[in-house]
């Protein structure tokens, strides 16, 4: 369990709380490319970490993403007309850029030289990877933008499931790194087979294991932590581990275990302190994997059935249930909820918009999440603390090249290697080294 305190600066995002800065100092997964498909075409509003902005993309392709309201008389942008490289305020035809410089202000006088003088708020913006990309903190911190671990190369094929939720973030992140409760929650599409390794189909997932008791074991790294959930394999159970390992790269991403149709991630994105952007990928280098619409049908979160145009659940809610089937449960469906987000999102929205963690029970299938709670709480007060900021530290592993992992192996295979690259193997072995040595010398004393 938490204190009071502990969970404050783990979910507050708001302001100038901890947690929102760090966050603002990394480049931030925004909103979907395919919100600002077209040029000139409809401002977008985006909200982070209780920061109103509006996003468009302009006559040259250019994405812009600005406070939402005009600083003249703070008439939202979002009505704004979209027309000839900039963003035109209808209230009195003030025009900004991209980078909110001022292009037109009709209702002054051209002579008096005001346009010169106001700045709209604008911020940084990159795209990759199915995603419009914005940086919130200082420009003299800001990082050099890379690739996405789920689009490791321009080639990738990257489908994308976005819904906006009424939760706070961790509640969300807590979920995606906890892989004890797929083999209860998802139970009904995760089916245990009696197969080589994970698979896929157009209606389930296969998984080679009925353990629902894994063994959680965690290994710190300098952008997060993996872990591994271990677990005993249908066939060879004597001699062989069936591991699942969650790659954790702070503060936004979990890379999930595969299949071996396609990669899998999470990306939770805080809009503030009480609602989030969960987006679940599916993800290819190229080869094969799972088509967008697809992948949203699979999900049970297709825009237009599941989900309304800004991406909220309009068929299932905490209103109506989630529309639960008891009838299904009783004929062997287990929760009654199609669809692996919509099992997770009845749980997450259950615990409330920011989950109470003072009065939790937590087991030893709890060890990820209780490390998850201690790294990002630390990462937050060295950060208040004029620390770095946890991703920021050298050696730096680019996260294209950070990857999870699923698989049966030979009980004596150590499992910290598996999934991982070259580069992140010698840091990895380089941080043992370092544990090593500050054993010893602790030893000494």
């Amino acid at each position: 369990m938490l204190t009071a305190e502990e969970n404050e600066i783990l979910c507050r995002v708001e302001g100038e709380a901890p947690m929102g800065q760090l966050m603002r100092r990394h480049w931030i997964p925004a909103l979907l490319s395919e919100q600002l498909a077209e040029r000139d075409g409809a401002p977008v509003r985006v909200r982070l970490f209780g920061e109103d902005l509006v996003a468009f993309r302009d006559s040259d392709g250019e994405i812009g993403i600005l406070g939402e309201y005009c600083p003249h008389r703070k008439a939202s942008l979002f009505f704004g007309r979209n027309e000839e490289c900039g963003l035109r305020c209808l209230y009195h035809g003030w025009k900004f850029d991209t980078k909110g410089n001022v292009l037109e202000m009709v209702s002054e006088p051209a002579e008096s030289g005001f346009a010169d003088k106001v700045k709209h708020k604008a911020y940084p913006t990159q795209e990759a990877g199915g995603f419009v990309w914005v940086y919130m903190g200082p420009r003299e911190a800001m990082p050099a933008f890379e690739p996405p671990p789920w689009a490791p190369t321009p080639e990738a094929k990257v489908s994308i499931v976005k819904i906006v939720l009424p939760c706070n973030w961790a509640q969300i992140m807590e979920g995606q790194i906890d892989s004890a409760h797929s083999s209860s929650l998802h139970s009904s599409d995760m089916k245990p087979a009696r197969v080589e390794t994970a698979g896929a189909n157009a209606t389930h997932w296969t998984r080679p294991s009925t353990d629902k008791n894994p063994r959680i074991q965690v290994q710190l790294t300098n952008y997060g932590f993996r872990y591994a959930a271990v677990r005993k394999p249908i066939k060879n159970a004597q001699t062989h581990d069936y591991i699942r390992l969650t790659t954790y790269v702070a503060p936004f991403t979990a890379l999930i275990p595969p299949n071996s149709s396609y990669n899998v991630a999470s990306v939770i994105v805080p809009r503030d302190d009480v609602s989030s952007d969960f987006h679940f990928i599916a993800w290819t280098d190229g080869k094969g994997g799972i088509d967008q619409e697809a992948w949203r049908k699979f999900c049970v979160a297709q825009v237009g059935i599941d989900l309304d145009s800004n991406y909220r659940p309009m068929l299932r809610t905490r209103a109506n249930n989630y529309l639960q089937d008891r009838k299904a449960m009783k004929l062997g469906d287990f929760t009654g909820l199609p669809g692996i987000p919509n099992q997770d999102i009845a749980m997450w929205e259950s615990m409330g918009p920011i989950a109470d963690r003072t009065s939790e029970r937590l087991g030893a299938s709890d060890i990820a999440i209780v490390q998850f709670r201690r790294l990002m709480i630390d990462a937050a007060r060295k950060f208040a603390a004029g620390g770095g900021t946890i991703g920021h530290v050298e050696p730096h592993i680019p996260q294209a090249k950070l990857r999870s992992y699923q698989g049966i192996v030979l009980k004596d295979v150590d499992w910290r290697t598996l999934g991982a690259s070259e580069e992140e193997i010698s840091y990895l072995e380089g941080m043992e080294e370092d544990e090593t040595d500050r054993e010893m010398a602790s030893a000494a004393e």
